[in-house]
């Protein structure tokens, strides 16, 4: 879970330190922030290929072969990041020219900030290719440590550099993105020595000369696209959710941030099981159990929501005790209008932990593609659901919210469709 939220934890701490340096600051990292997380996504999206077959080829009991695809893997990703640091590095200008048009000093400190935090994409994305390697083979733990350690360093370099502490210059938000580029740059380090200490990967033959094999990057191309175009298609559908709620007004519009905001922390189970699941679903294949992939993942779902739902229960039944640290005493009647919505989103975060787990575990029999289809199908529908019921019924913003309720019931209908029909059986790579 920490691992595959560790772009949300830097971005958290940059944004409540950037808050209390200044206001426009803090407007900045609010664009910036969701830019860079958008292009370290890319990266992540791409291990997801690599991740898959790596389980497989331990549940096929070929441990011998995890070398080569992590070199495959981590080679890509490498060049990858080349491309998305040059993009940063010459097309932001251009780019946040489009949508800050208006706003010339939030433009200057958006560009301040991607200078330095560009630099951090090549330990974000060879990051991720070693997380993708040990949750392939199943050994996580040194995801979670390496994950505290990025937590912990960039929260004190960030504090240090934004207001010239320790010595250190006084940066602003150049001195967050810096910082965060740092931190990344000591958490990686920290990996790449575990891997050379841990003896137990000797069998995987990670330390083989890497050797450039292009059809097996196509391979991992062909199972991570489609998982990039999901991630793209998710994030794309709540932009124009939020489009649509403005429709509604501007207290509709701050009630459903605040949602989304708490919906996100929410989360963050799903990401650390669906990720797992993945692993799991792949190497269970690669064994030719093939009869227990449905009750994987369907266990995998319950235990998920069970996480899921100590996290969720309090918070969403009392969120003005436990969200008052974070949004004060100015904000109590926004989180008082919201309640209606919270009720509702234990019903959206139940049906969530179960479809995201059984996406998951259809990525992991190696079907990407068809589940592509299956989500474009859905999100058409959830889309066409929203335009309607913001632009032609007075319906209120619970309705709008029902959309996700709609959605998720649609995708676990055919994903467990699909499953059970077996047809991912015809799968091989």
């Amino acid at each position: 879970m920490l691992g595959s939220a560790a772009q949300n934890v830097i971005a958290l701490s940059d944004a409540v330190l950037l808050y209390h340096k200044g206001e426009v600051e803090f407007a900045a990292i609010g664009f910036v922030g969701v830019f860079y997380i958008t292009m370290a996504a890319i990266g992540y999206s791409f291990s997801r290929g690599g991740q898959i077959m790596i389980a497989r080829r331990m549940g096929e009991g070929r441990p011998e072969s995890v070398g080569h695809t992590f070199h495959t893997m981590l080679l890509f990703e490498l060049m990858l990041a080349v491309l998305i640091w040059m993009f940063m590095r010459f097309a932001t200008p251009w780019v946040f020219q489009l949508f800050l048009e208006r706003s010339p000093e939030v433009y200057q400190k958006s560009l301040e900030y991607i200078h330095y935090r560009s630099y951090g994409i090549f330990f974000s994305y060879a990051g991720v290719a070693l997380i993708s390697l040990y949750t392939g083979i199943a050994r996580t733990k040194i995801i979670l440590v390496d994950t505290l350690i990025l937590a912990v360093i960039n929260l004190v370099l960030n504090y240090a550099l934004i207001f010239g502490k320790f010595g250190l210059p006084e940066m602003g938000i150049g001195g967050s993105g810096l910082a965060s580029s740092i931190a990344e740059g000591i958490a990686f380090a920290v990996f790449v020595a575990y891997v050379i200490w841990d003896k137990e990967n000797r069998k995987l033959r990670i330390f083989s000369r890497p050797v450039v094999d292009w059809p097996l990057t196509r391979h991992q191309l062909s199972i991570s696209l489609p998982v990039l175009a999901h991630a793209v298609v998710g994030q794309g559908s709540w932009i124009f959710f939020f489009g649509m709620v403005e429709n509604l007004g501007e207290r509709a519009l701050a009630i459903s941030n605040l949602a989304r905001t708490v919906y996100l922390l929410l989360s963050i189970p799903l990401w650390g099981f669906s990720s797992g699941i993945n692993t799991l679903i792949s190497n269970l294949i690669g064994q030719r159990r093939h009869q227990d992939v449905l009750p994987a993942a369907w266990k995998t779902a319950q235990l998920c929501w069970f996480v899921s739902m100590i996290m969720a229960v309090p918070i969403l039944f009392f969120p003005g005790q436990l969200l008052y640290p974070l949004l004060g005493k100015s904000d109590m009647s926004l989180i008082q209008e919201t309640q209606p919505v919270f009720y509702l989103m234990l019903v959206i975060l139940s049906l969530a932990t179960f479809g995201s787990v059984l996406v998951n575990a259809l990525a992991g029999t190696g079907a990407t593609w068809f589940g592509l289809k299956l989500q474009a199908m859905t999100v058409s529908i959830y889309l066409g659901y929203l335009f309607y019921i913001t632009n032609y019924t007075s319906l209120g913003l619970a309705w709008v919210w029902t959309a996700e309720i709609l959605y998720w019931t649609l995708m676990i209908a055919l994903v467990l469709w699909y499953l059970k029909s077996k047809k991912w059986h015809e799968v091989r790579f």
